[in-house]
């Protein structure tokens, strides 16, 4: 019988991050975990009204797991997960609707659920600080990364990059929603800004598709600099590839409740470069790159020492590589 009931309406929506989250933990629950979902999918004003109604009527006074940051008032047997605050430090990414609603939301129901759960140290602070929650009520558990992240992916790089039409073999990859938080504007300044000086075959390798405009604020992009391709939204399977055939991931997200797509990253072997607020550096620590996300020259500086120092891209592999499989007798894979 299962023991464990979790709102799953977020898995109505296309999978990012939370929808990862999700997933990750339903699969290793199996059937110990029972779903409760609309019947079809139910986003905006239908969403949050059958969540709030008819959610708790459908618990009957059982404990729910709430993993998406959202959950009924009217339910305090809950455990909830926040990843992050940032309808509440980052209000201008936000639609109107979105921003108000969740800004209501999230200290009542915070302050309602048994217990929180975040996803990094920086997440706990911030819930602490801002929703005036007990911090004995908070545990942080970091996100894991699904084992598929793994360097020999590269083995099918090729028919990934077929898959997905990339134009060029060595490129530099970006992961993220099309959203204002993860920055593109200032990364695409940057990119352009280097393009006279980096090797003429690497293109920028843009993954993700554009941000619900019911959710964020601005999400229309800036026309891209050449050499740059827009990959859109790319199926789970293809990911691990093109995590590990990419010469560097960059992420200059100027606001990260954890940050997924480093981790993959760093998991595949490959480098990284990303933001130094939030949560990242706490993430990535001194396996990656830091750079402050606001300064497209301090951007564009890190690309190009990624693309053209070798040595400084070795340091990075082999740091992640240590903390990941020192006591596994494995020596780090070869780049191409």
């Amino acid at each position: 019988m299962p023991r464990i009931v979790v709102n799953t309406r977020v898995l109505g929506a296309q999978v990012t991050g939370v929808q990862r989250y999700t997933l990750e933990l339903l699969n290793r629950w199996d059937d110990t975990a029972e779903r409760i979902a609309p019947a079809c999918s139910r986003r905006g004003l239908a969403g949050q009204a059958w969540e709030q109604i008819v959610l708790p009527a459908r618990l009957g006074g059982r404990l729910l797991f709430s993993p998406s940051g959202s959950g009924p008032l009217e339910t305090s047997r809950q455990v909830l997960t926040i990843h992050d605050t940032a309808v509440l430090d980052c209000p201008e990414s936000f639609s109107r609707t979105y921003g108000s609603w969740h800004r209501f939301l999230l200290p009542k129901l915070a302050r309602r659920a048994k217990q929180i759960i975040t996803v990094s140290q920086f997440v706990k602070e911030r819930v602490v600080s801002c929703l005036g929650v007990c911090a004995n009520k908070v545990v942080v558990i970091p996100n894991g990364v699904s084992a598929r992240f793994r360097p020999d992916a590269v083995l099918h790089v090729e028919e990934a990059l077929t898959a997905v039409r990339v134009p060029s073999q060595k490129y530099i990859l970006s992961v993220g929603s099309l959203e204002p938080r993860k920055n593109l504007k200032r990364l695409f300044r940057a990119w352009d800004r280097v393009q006279s000086r980096a090797p003429k075959d690497v293109w920028l390798v843009i993954v993700g598709a554009s941000g619900d405009p019911g959710v964020f604020g601005d999400t229309q992009l800036e026309r891209p600099p050449a050499r740059t391709f827009l990959a859109g939204h790319v199926e789970d399977g293809l990911l691990p590839s093109l995590y590990a055939g990419a010469i560097a991931m960059v992420y200059p997200s100027l606001y990260e409740g954890f940050g997924l797509p480093p981790l993959e990253a760093m998991a595949s072997g490959t480098p990284v470069l990303t933001g130094n607020r939030s949560s990242l550096p706490e993430l990535v620590r001194d396996c990656g790159l830091l750079v402050d996300p606001f300064d497209e020259g301090e951007i564009a500086e890190g690309i190009y020492r990624l693309l053209t120092d070798a040595t400084l891209r070795e340091e990075q592999e082999g740091r992640v590589w240590f903390e990941q499989n020192s006591f596994r007798g494995r020596r780090p894979r070869e780049r191409r």
